[in-house]
């Protein structure tokens, strides 16, 4: 039986990339053409948003996603931080297992507008010109906060159950268990998890930025693009937002791989 040839991951990924912008071209010059006697359009082809990033220059960009990508780390760290330790908590405490979930799920089911506008009246925004915002740091926590629950409890569970009983036949206790087997067995789950968590919290950052009480930002900076209907920016931040949260993702990603080689059949030597 011939051997199946396997497209590799970074050439998929180009592949859809170029896919991607072919089908946007095409839209862009076929419905969404600037009406007779007009040169706006709501979909300009990549070719213009691409010069528009290289006439602006990166720097022109750098103050408004230094904010956003503050707020999205300072949440991915309270969000998945809080998730960690109430996922162990259950493991010591395994009765509570079911209201963790249940919040988890909770936060999931939440509507993010709802949430986002109680939260900029308790929290507010930025307290001072340029700093981060309250209500975009809560909403980028709460963006990761049940897909890290949920993936570091299938991690803990995981674990091998001889190794649990090796443990506790020489009188280890729940969290020695935890400490010398189930973190060793859930920090792949944990890392895959923390990977899908960063597009997540930059999401999550943004749509804070949009509740306001906030002068520098993606959201912000959306919001006067779109009110001016400056179409061509509006595309080349959607663009960089994309980049930023692909190279967070691939970041998290290399450091799983790294970190977990047995997971990919590699040789730790």
């Amino acid at each position: 039986m011939p051997q199946r040839t396997r497209i590799p991951g970074w050439l998929a990924g180009l592949i859809g990339a170029v896919a991607l912008i072919g089908a946007w071209w095409v839209f862009s010059a076929t419905i969404f053409q600037p009406p007779p006697g007009t040169t706006f359009t709501p979909v300009p082809s990549p070719w213009v948003v691409f010069a528009t990033i290289a006439d602006d220059g990166l720097a022109a960009y750098r103050g408004v996603f230094s904010v956003t990508i503050t707020e999205a780390l300072i949440g991915f760290a309270w969000g998945n931080g809080v998730a960690l330790l109430l996922a162990a908590t259950v493991l010591l405490a395994p009765r509570i297992e079911t209201v963790v979930t249940q919040i988890a799920v909770v936060s999931y089911c939440l509507p993010v507008v709802a949430v986002g506008g109680i939260a900029i009246v308790v929290l507010g925004g930025a307290p001072r010109p340029g700093e981060p915002s309250a209500t975009a740091i809560f909403l980028a926590a709460l963006a990761v906060f049940f897909t890290t629950v949920v993936g570091a409890l299938l991690g803990f569970k995981s674990a091998d159950s001889a190794s649990l009983d090796v443990v506790r036949v020489y009188g280890g206790t729940r969290f020695t268990q935890l400490r010398k087997v189930r973190i060793v067995a859930a920090t792949p789950a944990i890392l895959n998890a923390l990977q899908i968590a960063v597009p997540s919290a930059f999401l999550g950052a943004v749509l804070g930025e949009y509740m306001g009480g906030i002068d520098q930002g993606v959201g912000i900076t959306l919001i006067r693009l779109q009110g001016e209907l400056d179409s061509p920016r509006v595309w080349a931040v959607f663009l960089l937002t994309a980049a930023v949260a692909l190279v967070g993702y691939g970041i998290v990603g290399l450091i799983s791989r790294l970190a977990t080689p047995w997971v990919a059949g590699r040789s730790t030597s």
